[in-house]
């Protein structure tokens, strides 16, 4: 179970969730609260192939031609026996001329910022597929780069996809700017939280925050989140 650098997917995996487990006591999660994204952007077929047969079934792409073509190599894992389908999450910035193809090959969206993307994702899933997991993009450190909308803008955008037939709103998710310590870490994802909160206050019954990459993830599970997308700890450095 190694990549074409040597590094040992399968074993990285194994110490990866253990860390998780050690994270969810630690900060009384309930075992098994923290889902485990690889984000596998980047990587070569060997290299996913190799977490998928470590028991990995959830990916993370942003690049939708690279994503298509592991997709395709890897749909013989979707029948191994007894195990869940591979389930394919689209984490990057979307272009509008990328909406459909996205819409027809993926199952979750973590980025969505903005409500044309929203409805033309809605307007392009096929009926005969679920409704799109789909998370909004948070722009919670308020970045002049970052991609994602401001927290003022979360609600009004919430209630757009909410009522979007062919989408599922399931939470939200953030990359917050490099912290110095803990601290600042644990800052950033709870005011994360908190907007959760504040929607679920609401009624809008969500429950993802997408939140935590290999540097920060004991923060973001310290402050709720329910999902980590983990690259390097999982496949190593990346080459491009």
């Amino acid at each position: 179970m190694q990549s074409s650098d040597k590094h040992d997917i399968g074993q990285a995996l194994a110490t990866l969730r253990a860390r998780i487990g050690r994270l969810e006591e630690r900060y009384d999660r309930p075992a098994g609260s923290v889902d485990l994204l690889a984000v596998s952007k980047t990587m070569p077929v060997d290299a996913v192939q190799a977490a998928v047969k470590a028991g990995q079934r959830a990916f993370g792409e942003n690049h939708l031609q690279d994503a298509r073509s592991k997709i395709e190599a890897l749909a013989a894992a979707e029948k191994i026996a007894g195990e869940p389908p591979l389930s394919w999450h689209f984490i990057g910035d979307i272009q509008s001329n990328k909406t459909r193809e996205i819409a027809a090959s993926f199952d979750w969206v973590h980025s969505i910022g903005r409500e044309k993307i929203a409805r033309r994702l809605s307007e392009q899933r096929a009926s005969e597929l679920a409704p799109l997991c789909v998370c909004i993009e948070v722009n919670i450190s308020g970045e002049p780069t970052k991609a994602g909308v401001a927290p003022k803008e979360v609600e009004s955008l919430a209630e757009i996809v909410l009522s979007l037939p062919g989408l599922r709103l399931r939470g939200l998710m953030a990359i917050p700017q490099p912290a110095p310590d803990m601290a600042s870490a644990r800052l950033a994802f709870r005011q994360l939280r908190d907007l959760l909160d504040d929607l679920n206050a609401k009624g809008f019954d969500l429950d993802t925050l997408s939140m935590g990459m290999s540097g920060d993830l004991e923060a973001a599970i310290a402050e709720g989140a329910t999902i980590v997308r983990i690259g390097t700890a999982i496949f190593g450095r990346r080459h491009r």
